[in-house]
């Protein structure tokens, strides 16, 4: 399997995999593909990454630009990332988010921010920090990773992307 970034004729398979991963999930505002989309309109996907297999899109993690209390403090935020339905429980998730925080080490990024399930980021160095928060969200299942310096603290807003629908 290849961890590459996302090109032109990657967009619909990724649409497709977001929309299909998402579906059955009842936490999910099934916006998710959208989201990506008007990420990826306004030029604000940091990072977006795809796993291929066999010539075949089977997975996706983006990551944007957040701001604490509205300033850029070189902080990013992981998601959505997905996983094509029946090649789930295999790992490439996990390879896909390895890889998308190297690269975003590697750019002179702070750190990077994400909202959800603990029992699976923490594997990744995700840890609640109390002083830094979503609004609307709880606490637990908002995490942060430092690259470089202490984790700020504040309040996270996403891009306005994270708004579509």
């Amino acid at each position: 399997m290849e961890i590459r970034s996302e090109r032109t004729k990657d967009i619909a398979a990724v649409r497709a995999i977001t929309k299909a991963a998402f579906a059955p999930m009842a936490y999910s505002s099934q916006t998710e593909a959208e989201i990506i989309d008007a990420l990826r309109v306004a030029g604000a996907l940091t990072i977006s990454l795809v796993a291929v297999a066999d010539d075949d899109v089977v997975g996706h993690v983006a990551f944007s630009a957040v701001t604490i209390d509205g300033e850029d403090k070189g902080w990013y935020a992981l998601g959505p990332v997905s996983v094509r339905p029946d090649r789930q429980n295999g790992g490439i998730g996990g390879r896909l988010i390895r890889e998308g925080l190297a690269r975003l080490a590697k750019t002179g990024a702070k750190g990077c921010v994400l909202l959800g399930d603990p029992a699976y980021y923490k594997r990744f160095g995700f840890e609640t920090h109390t002083a830094l928060r979503l609004e609307g969200v709880p606490a637990e299942y908002f995490m942060a990773q430092a690259f470089e310096g202490p984790v700020p603290s504040g309040r996270v807003s996403h891009h306005e992307g994270f708004d579509a629908s």
